[in-house]
């Protein structure tokens, strides 16, 4: 995040550079980024779940079942109505609060620990530290992914279960809803049962290189080279590096989505991850990977950056 950016609004904790984090704060960051973060939370989910429904139930089946997603929509909306785009909201509206707190509390650790003992270490007090290098953008964000990963992987798994359940009535549904989800899953499978998927959701989470990488080029790119606004600047960043993040990541998405779809008994049919990997090559070829890819697409940019402005708006709003 360039200094000028910084200059110009009140920056959320995560985002700002280490030089900065040295210098006391007057105000208690802590609490406006977690209250801040519900917001960024509930932005994302009303956004982008609709299209997360989609893609998920198009990584989980077969062409037999649904075309496309135009084909997946319609389905959804004629047998589930709108609610149907819905399913699986719960888990991941009371986990983003938790995530994005976590995601930007622990990007904003990982910088400054990176940037003062591996990049730029301090070699006589009060020397001007430089700048944290993109590439220790980076590796703060595959850290700070997977430190999210214990939280996240819980919730997406809940939700996923609860988006391939395809029938309208709820009397036919094996899960009830997320906490009956939740509850039959624990009681039958233990601890393990809950964060089925851990290490799929580890492994995709390392791609936030990309994700936070891409978001410090942007940011320094339309700084240098536009005269817009920091929100602005916030606004594209955010949402060109959601989908530089998961053009790079998305073929592991849709293992761990069949990792996390797959019967946790007997009937379980993947129990390594290259297993399900293997089974998505069988049977859709290499386009299985990317099944469902369209409606995540066109999702990433605008519930990331309108999660972004929202944390942002927030954060200048709340009292100092």
């Amino acid at each position: 995040m360039s200094a000028s950016m910084k200059s110009q609004h009140k920056m959320p904790p995560g985002l700002v550079d280490a030089p900065e984090q040295n210098k006391p704060s007057k105000s208690p960051k802590n609490y406006q980024g977690f209250v801040a973060g519900v917001f960024s939370g509930i932005a994302k989910l009303s956004v982008g779940h609709p299209f997360d429904t989609i893609k998920v139930r198009l990584q989980t089946t077969d062409k037999s079942h649904f075309r496309g997603p135009v084909d997946c929509l319609m389905q959804t909306l004629r047998n589930e109505g709108v609610k149907g785009m819905y399913k699986g909201a719960t888990p991941p509206l009371i986990g983003w609060m938790f995530m994005d707190s976590l995601m930007l509390g622990s990007l904003s650790v990982y910088r400054r620990v990176l940037n003062d003992n591996f990049f730029h270490p301090a070699r006589y007090p009060g020397e001007q530290q430089k700048k944290l290098p993109v590439v220790g953008h980076a590796m703060a964000g595959v850290m700070a992914g997977w430190t999210v990963s214990f939280i996240a992987g819980p919730v997406e798994h809940i939700k996923a279960r609860l988006q391939v359940q395809y029938a309208a009535e709820k009397s036919k549904r094996l899960y009830s809803g997320p906490i009956d989800c939740l509850k039959k899953t624990f009681n039958n499978h233990g601890i393990r049962g809950v964060w089925h998927g851990l290490s799929a959701t580890l492994l995709f989470r390392t791609f936030f290189c990309f994700w936070w990488g891409s978001y410090e080029v942007f940011t320094q790119v339309l700084n240098t080279h536009t005269n817009l606004s920091a929100p602005a600047v916030n606004f594209w960043a955010g949402g060109m590096s959601a989908q530089i993040f998961w053009l790079t990541s998305y073929p592991s998405d849709v293992i761990k989505q069949r990792i996390m779809t797959d019967p946790l008994g007997p009937g379980r049919r993947f129990p390594r991850w290259r297993d399900a990997a293997k089974a998505v090559y069988r049977e859709q070829g290499f386009k299985g990977y990317w099944r469902g890819f369209v409606p995540c697409f066109l999702r990433a940019f605008p519930a990331n950056a309108m999660a972004l402005v929202a944390f942002e708006s927030v954060m200048r709003a709340l009292p100092e």
